[in-house]
């Protein structure tokens, strides 16, 4: 049987330097500033090996009260299940769709808008994207906002 975690609220300024650096790591991998754990590290100047020690184990505290709503656009194959089987990459990964809308196919493609609360992710936001970017019948993936 696995022990609860205890949370603390901690004043920024109290922590080491290392877990406010992993917190901006993880910002800019969110935000599209870095497109790789690599660039992210190297951007707030730590080594991917402390990143991934503290990379779920440290985030603000507004992160944990309320959820993250990021919108994604994708462009998808036209042909039956594609979107089925992005869906439930969404609901696989923990996170929640808010809205969906898909445009009318157009040369044998779709573009499909999604806005999705990501407060229940069991992965990262770039892992997520990364794995409906990779997904059968997916042109392209992308962040629009988040």
């Amino acid at each position: 049987m696995s022990k609860a975690p205890n949370y603390y609220i901690v004043d920024a300024d109290a922590l080491p330097e290392i877990f406010r650096k992993v917190v901006e790591a993880r910002r800019l991998l969110d935000t599209g500033e870095a497109e790789t754990v690599n660039q992210a590290v190297r951007a707030t100047g730590i080594s991917r090996s402390a990143f991934y020690k503290y990379k779920d184990a440290v985030r603000p505290f507004q992160d944990m009260l309320h959820g993250r709503i990021v919108t994604f656009q994708m462009m998808l194959k036209d042909q039956p299940g594609i979107l089925s089987q992005v869906l439930n990459l969404f609901a696989d990964s923990g996170a929640n769709i808010l809205t969906i809308n898909q445009g009318i196919p157009v040369n044998g493609c779709a573009v499909v808008t999604a806005n999705v609360e990501t407060s229940g992710l069991r992965e990262t936001l770039q892992e997520l994207l990364e794995h409906i970017d990779r997904a059968e019948g997916v042109l392209r993936a992308e962040i629009l906002a988040g």
